[in-house]
């Protein structure tokens, strides 16, 4: 073992030697925090002596878990065998799970308890709202659930949210988590959050058998103990009632997870809960040159709530940080994907990340990236068109154009719930089977028979009214008017809004760029089947190549990896910090400390980016956007700011959006005067009433695209919108205030 300890630098030597009494190892990010791990549970058994049983560790992964035995085994050589619970390496619910196999009867249970995924708890609360009468006064059994959970996590039973209830929508939500919880308990069974509350609730109220983990544990580790919540908390202060051999290891400035119950008190008041605790600083970071951990540290430094490091690293030096401005989200995801495609057809054998704060982000940089033909990984979710709000979207839009599709027709009958149940539902199979009709067809079909309940009745004719609503639409209104139409008569996105939680807002973003994709497909001369198509064929590509040395992922589904380089997109108030977070102070410092995880991902080369106008939802034009206060945090001194050049033009399909050259501009003004119809255009000359500042026709020199043609304008001022076609570029919408526009 004193060879391997030799392996190990002065810091990391200090945390794995000091083995009696309380912990508290902040380990940086790259500083070898797994490695000190494992290193102290094999110091603990061959130099220590422990018995490997005594030893329990946990994380919240199965993967790291397997890690970390993998490791252990390794640095023994096999010289101790590491079977079942010795030493006990899991997640956090792996064990309360091997606890509560034995000790359950404890609490009324029978140790063949069932243990309910999400489908089964979420038909569970289904039911429970049925029989509460709940089902106007609730958003969604799936919504309904997560609170139910959020509130498991804070420890409160449904008495105390009851008593607590600020408002009757609360006290509605207390009644239906006493509902469910005696649903669980008549069915002998337990869901996820319970595996860590009967635990808990097993230790405090069995005082033998919390003895009896006492002693058999003797030494415990708690690894990413930053993001720990309430519950996970109370566990190991039980599991560490008779001693204090608690070793935790985390980094207060990678608490990224406080919208699913972390609490970063645990480890900022670990000093204080636990009285002579030991602090061990690991400083040395193994991963990114010195700029990126100076402009990283730079930025969470502003935090308040930390207990404070200063990341060192062997590689002096390095690039300075990248700083890109774009026009647009769009211009900014073509900028990267270039510069991507251009490293990998250089031979460089990198790995790449592109980063981003919301899942709707990852859209653009999709369709940038095959484009250019680089292939690439999606981590953290699916593939922008395979998500489920988008697919429910275009299913509207598919079965507006084509009653015969049954599947996208099954796919939103009741999405978002309107009443149309289970029973309907069948009624209108058996309708079609017996009569050999297409679902729409069984629809109509049963309007006019008049069977079903005059409940069921009026739902679907609510629903028929809807899709021939959307039919006229699609034929009257242009392509991102009508994704937008399909939205608001749906009531998609005002559901959403009242459930009123962070996934919620993640699929609602996912939507409204739905909107903002459509627009740019409009631009390009895309009709909806066009689109439609398209998104049919990517979201049939989940499974993106293993060995793609491209990934694109949000920012909390990074945490843990290291690429070579990373470009960090998107660092626009708003964005990134997010809207939700700008006025609550302890929300902006969660989002700091995202900054903070993203950029220290990077080894050699960080990029940071943002653009200067991104499309709002609902809005024809661009609106202007300010830089991130994250970006005024670095260091000036360490950043390279990137010009804003581009290489080649976007691909056109039609001849109405090209506009790629002179001849192009000429030949749009002279279809134009001869037939107005669809074009909506006066003479290319000033506008009365509307701006007397530009004309149509007029020369405009861009510090970018080179010179262009003003062929519409709308708006006054500095706030006049103007599109402008640029030879080799083609339309281009900016907003004047942002573009620098001179006239020629």
């Amino acid at each position: 073992m004193s060879n391997l300890l030799e392996q190990l630098n002065p810091q990391q030597r200090e945390a794995v030697e000091q083995t009696a009494g309380p912990l508290l190892i902040l380990a940086g990010a790259g500083s070898g925090k797994t490695r000190v791990i494992t290193f102290r549970i094999a110091y603990l058994i061959e130099v220590q002596q422990v018995p490997p049983e005594r030893i329990l560790a946990v994380t919240f992964t199965n993967k790291a878990a397997d890690q970390m035995k993998e490791r252990v085994a390794q640095l023994l050589e096999d010289r101790v065998e590491l079977r079942p619970g010795a030493p006990h390496v899991s997640t956090f619910h792996s064990f309360c799970v091997s606890v509560l196999r034995r000790h359950i009867d404890r609490l009324g249970y029978t140790r063949d308890f069932s243990i309910y995924d999400a489908d089964d708890q979420q038909r569970l609360v289904k039911a429970a709202i049925q029989e509460l009468g709940l089902g106007e006064q609730m958003t969604s059994p799936r919504a309904a659930l997560a609170q139910i959970s959020y509130t498991k996590n804070k420890s409160l039973s449904p008495a105390e949210l009851y008593e607590r209830a600020p408002n009757p929508m609360t006290e509605r939500l207390a009644s239906l988590y006493d509902r469910y919880e005696a649903k669980l308990r008549k069915a002998n069974a337990l869901d996820f959050d319970d595996l860590l509350l009967k635990t808990v609730e097993l230790f405090a109220k069995a005082s033998d058998v919390r003895e009896q983990f006492n002693e058999r544990f003797r030494y415990i580790l708690v690894d990413e103990y930053q993001d720990t919540n309430r519950v996970q908390y109370g566990l190991i202060r039980h599991l560490t009632a008779a001693h204090s051999n608690l070793c935790v290891v985390g980094d207060e400035d990678q608490s990224i997870y406080r919208w699913r119950g972390a609490d970063i008190q645990n480890i900022l008041s670990f000093q204080k809960d636990y009285p002579g605790a030991r602090l061990v600083r690991l400083e040395q970071n193994y991963r990114s040159t010195q700029r990126i951990l100076d402009a990283a540290t730079a930025v969470v430094s502003r935090n308040v709530a930390r207990i404070g490091k200063t990341l060192v690293t062997d590689r002096s030096g390095g690039e300075k940080i990248g700083l890109f401005e774009a026009m647009d989200a769009e211009e900014e995801a073509l900028w990267v994907a270039e510069t991507i495609a251009r490293a990998l057809a250089a031979g460089r054998e990198q790995s790449v990340a592109v980063l981003y704060r919301t899942n709707a982000q990852s859209r653009v940089f999709e369709e940038a990236l095959r484009r250019q033909g680089v292939e690439y990984r999606l981590v953290g979710g699916f593939s922008f068109y395979a998500r489920a709000e988008i697919r429910d979207a275009l299913a509207y839009a598919r079965l507006a154009i084509n009653r015969r599709d049954d599947a996208s027709f099954l796919r939103i009958l009741n999405t978002p719930p309107r009443g149309i149940g289970d029973t309907t539902r069948e009624a209108l199979e058996e309708t079609a089977k017996q009569n050999k009709l297409t679902l729409w067809e069984a629809l109509e079909h049963e309007m006019t028979e008049r069977r079903l309940p005059a409940r069921a009745l009026r739902a679907l004719e609510s629903f028929h009214t809807l899709i021939e609503d959307l039919n006229r639409d699609r034929e009257l209104l242009k392509l991102g008017e009508f994704l937008k139409s399909i939205l608001e008569r749906t009531r998609y996105l005002e559901i959403l809004r009242q459930e009123n939680l962070p996934e919620s807002q993640d699929r609602i973003e996912n939507l409204q760029e739905l909107v903002n994709a459509a627009r740019e497909a409009e631009e390009r001369g895309i009709t909806l089947a066009e689109l439609l198509d398209h998104a049919a064929l990517v979201s049939d590509q989940d499974d993106y190549d293993e060995r793609a040395r491209v990934t694109l992922m949000t920012l909390h589904s990074a945490k843990g990896l290291e690429f070579h380089v990373v470009f960090l997109a998107g660092l626009e108030e708003g964005l990134f910090p997010h809207q939700l977070s700008l006025d609550d102070e302890a929300g902006i410092e969660e989002e700091r400390r995202l900054c903070y995880v993203g950029m220290t991902r990077a080894k050699d080369r960080l990029v940071l980016s943002w653009a200067r106008t991104r499309r709002s939802y609902g809005r024809e034009a661009f609106e202007g956007t300010r830089a991130s206060r994250f970006l005024s945090e670095v260091p000036e001194a360490l950043l390279e700011r990137l010009n804003l050049t581009m290489t080649g033009a976007k691909p056109r399909t039609t001849w109405d959006n090209a506009f790629n050259s002179t001849s192009s501009v000429e030949e749009f003004f002279r279809r134009r005067n001869a037939n107005t119809r669809g074009f909506d255009r006066e003479p290319p000359a000033a506008r009365p009433g509307r701006n007397d500042r530009w004309k149509l026709g007029a020369k405009v020199r861009h510090s970018k695209y080179g010179v262009g043609t003003v062929i519409d304008f709308e708006g006054e001022g500095e706030d006049t919108k103007l599109t402008v076609s640029f030879p080799g570029y083609g339309k281009k919408k900016l907003v004047e205030r942002f573009a620098a526009l001179e006239k020629v």
